[in-house]
């Protein structure tokens, strides 16, 4: 299969824009699969409504059949026909927060199939702030599921050039629409039992929902990498996020942080190994390893979260086998860094 790449201006979307929006479109209607940008990730789209184009989500990213996809809309009116009822706590969360990068577990009808579920009876929808990605959805028919367009597993990408490391000769057309904003997915709120419950964290923090719910709770499979549990929302069974080579954070007093990654770092490079650090503006100069990459200024965690996933595809491309991170604090939006990390790193943890 032949990949069509179409670069798109977001902030300029002129008439030969939309015609490529049309285009990609109509590729989704009539079953295709389009990865395009959003404000969190790319996602990797097809008509949510169609089992089968699910079902070649799935096949492209080689993801678990259980593991539920989201449905992207465009309007409100669009639930509708995709949910059995609109509780009252999601049209206040949609007031607030969409179109962003928050998601919302309904109970479904039966015109969502449960392979766009994960055979599941609720449906995950958010309501993208990208305009390429709102122009798309009502151009494909108002419903598109779309999980990250990565292969699955992997760092989600950030930029249309790992879509295209991804999955190029598996779907039909990749929108370059340049980097994302957010850089980390989406929040999922669970709004199908008498309390909210958040399943994954992401930009919009518990604390957001409280001030307009006035309560939630937060679902510990977001740090437990044992659960059984049979996952509501994306990404709460499987490892995600992980680089090629092997990922340890480590945690604890600073100056300790830096002397345990410089020492193993040494001893990694000395058997052959080519190393890489995640630190901070603070602390990247007093590091030793083939690749430091710095996430920004610690207290700054938007741009922390913005440039967590590039780094890890970026020491892909360096090939690099052993990386350190420092670790994060878990308030606010630095529960869903860490959330990120320690899911990248298969919960490999040393804390010193």
């Amino acid at each position: 299969m032949n990949t069509e790449l179409v670069v798109i201006d977001e902030k300029n979307i002129d008439d030969a824009a939309k015609a490529s929006i049309d285009k990609a479109g109509n590729i989704i209607k009539s079953g295709g699969l389009v990865a395009f940008p959003t404000e969190t990730v790319y996602g990797l789209g097809g008509d949510a409504l169609n089992k089968h184009s699910s079902e070649k989500i799935y096949a492209a990213k080689g993801r678990p059949s259980d593991n539920p996809l989201i449905v992207h809309v465009s309007d409100m009116d669009a639930l509708t026909k995709i949910v059995k009822e609109v509780p009252e706590a999601a049209k206040k969360l949609a007031d607030a927060f969409w179109p962003g990068p928050l998601t919302m577990i309904m109970n479904k009808t039966d015109a969502v199939p449960y392979e766009t579920t994960g055979g599941l009876d609720t449906v995950a929808i958010r309501m993208p702030n990208n305009k390429i990605a709102l122009e798309l959805i009502k151009a494909s028919g108002g419903y598109i599921a779309a999980p990250s367009a990565n292969t699955s597993g992997r760092p989600s990408p950030t930029v249309a050039r790992y879509c295209v490391e991804d999955l190029s000769g598996k779907i039909e057309m990749i929108i370059d629409g340049g980097q994302v904003g957010i850089g980390l997915e989406s929040t999922i709120v669970d709004l199908t039992s008498d309390e909210p419950m958040i399943l994954r964290p992401g930009y919009i923090t518990a604390d957001m929902i409280k001030e307009v719910l006035g309560k939630v709770s937060i679902d510990k499979t977001i740090i437990d990498s044992t659960s059984t549990l049979k996952p509501k929302a994306p990404g709460m069974k499987y490892k995600h996020y992980a680089p090629k080579g092997e990922l340890t954070i480590v945690q604890g007093p600073m100056e300790e942080v830096i002397k345990y990654i410089n020492d193993k770092a040494a001893c990694a490079k000395k058997s052959g190994k080519r190393v890489g650090v995640i630190g901070t503006d603070a602390t990247k100069d007093k590091y030793v390893a083939d690749i430091v990459k710095s996430l920004g200024d610690r207290e700054d965690e938007n741009t922390i979260a913005h440039e967590l996933f590039k780094a890890l595809r970026e020491f892909d491309d360096d090939k690099v086998d052993i990386m350190f991170s420092e670790s994060f604090d878990d308030n606010g939006i630095g529960q869903a860094i860490m959330n990120r990390l320690l899911k990248a790193a298969g919960h490999n943890v040393i804390v010193l």
